[in-house]
């Protein structure tokens, strides 16, 4: 089974791949967008932790 921490590089890996590629997203969207992905995770990971 793959560890959380190599599944989260994986997702913000290919979510860098991906923004690029999108020319219609501008460097602020594309910022806003990755903080929230980062702060979704981290939030998911506090209830987590809350839980276990």
């Amino acid at each position: 089974m793959i560890s959380v921490s190599t599944q989260l590089f994986l997702v913000l890996f290919s979510l860098l791949l991906v923004l690029p590629v999108v020319e219609a997203v501008e460097a602020g969207d594309a910022i806003a967008l990755l903080l929230s992905v980062v702060l979704s995770i981290t939030g998911i990971s506090a209830c987590l932790g809350v839980y276990a």
